[in-house]
């Protein structure tokens, strides 16, 4: 491994690529996407994380009305949308790495009022950080077959969208399936915790996904 100097004269070069490379992405058009082959998913947009909370970010907090908005564009348009909530136990092994948080039957879990308000959505309530381990996705997938085109936003970047996202292009890919997984880096965000620097791990993880097949975008048009 390089000495300390050297690893870090070369990954400022890294990271300055990388920070065009996800910048220069392109917008992509609402209308462009096939409603009966596309489904939304909204992911942790709950109040444990949107507003109040041992796990609540700002950074999270400031797209809830932009993903409300998204919502009612998509529902409007007949987009099915689907909006995965942290759901857990007590006893979940989860709490050895977080703090307790989103507790079923608790207000944390459940999803914010503005994107309640904005669309019908099939509610995933998830007990990982990987939505698409939940047996309630998987078999939405298989009653859906017609959908090939996934919308991943909400938080966080580098965890619960980096992970379902992943998992999703990968098991299309497994069954030899051409999916799009497209992901808007303004429509996702992450947190600031000490080392955890919401902008560099922002960035990483977009950069992650796309290596592995997901498709980046810069925003969505079409929103009001």
């Amino acid at each position: 491994m390089k000495e300390k100097k050297q690893f870090l004269a070369s990954a400022q070069q890294s990271l300055s690529e990388l920070y065009d490379r996800v910048h220069s992405a392109p917008t992509l058009p609402l209308s462009a996407l096939e409603p009966s082959r596309t489904a939304l998913l909204v992911v942790d947009m709950v109040n444990g994380f949107v507003k109040e909370g041992p796990m609540s970010s700002p950074r999270v907090g400031a797209l809830n009305k932009k993903l409300a908005s998204l919502c009612k564009a998509c529902s409007d348009r007949g987009i099915k949308v689907l909006a995965f909530a942290d759901t857990h136990s007590m006893d979940s092994p989860e709490f050895s790495a977080y703090p307790p948080h989103c507790l079923q039957g608790d207000w944390e879990s459940e999803v914010t009022e503005e994107i309640s308000r904005s669309c019908v959505y099939t509610r995933i309530s998830k007990n990982s950080t990987n939505g698409f381990l939940e047996p309630e996705f998987r078999t939405w997938i298989q009653e859906h077959p017609q959908i090939d085109c996934f919308l991943v936003v909400g938080d966080c970047t580098d965890i619960c969208i980096q992970q379902l996202a992943l998992s999703l292009k990968a098991e299309f890919n497994r069954q030899n399936r051409p999916a799009r997984v497209i992901v808007p880096a303004s429509c996702c965000e992450t947190f600031d915790l000490g080392l955890h620097d919401g902008d560099l791990m922002h960035l990483v993880a977009l950069y992650s996904m796309g290596e592995g097949g997901v498709e980046l975008v810069a925003d969505m048009e079409g929103l009001e």
